[in-house]
């Protein structure tokens, strides 16, 4: 799914017009980015959290020369989805079989 799916979706579902579900949906990336960049975590209730991990510096290795490299540290976003999201995920794979 792309962002013009999820502007479609709301275009269709919702009856905004098209510039209007694309500027729901551009309100709600940028929330979502500010929110994160300021080192906060995202919940959204039934799917999952969205958060920003520090990692550390380390020592990495290059795997075509072997040479060792240091990795710099960085931040790094992780989702962690919801049990609600896990079942219904697990329900529809299920039915699959």
């Amino acid at each position: 799914m792309t962002k013009a799916d999820l502007i479609e979706a709301i275009y269709d579902k919702v009856g905004f017009s098209k510039k209007e579900s694309m500027d729901i949906v551009e309100m709600i990336f940028d929330t979502i980015k500010k929110t994160l960049q300021s080192g906060e975590k995202v919940k959204i209730s039934g799917f999952g959290n969205f958060v920003i991990r520090d990692k550390n510096p380390r020592l990495g290795r290059n795997p075509q020369t072997g040479e060792e490299i240091m990795i710099t540290a960085r931040r790094v976003l992780t989702f962690r989805p919801s049990q609600i999201l896990k079942q219904a995920l697990n329900r529809d794979s299920e039915k699959e079989a």
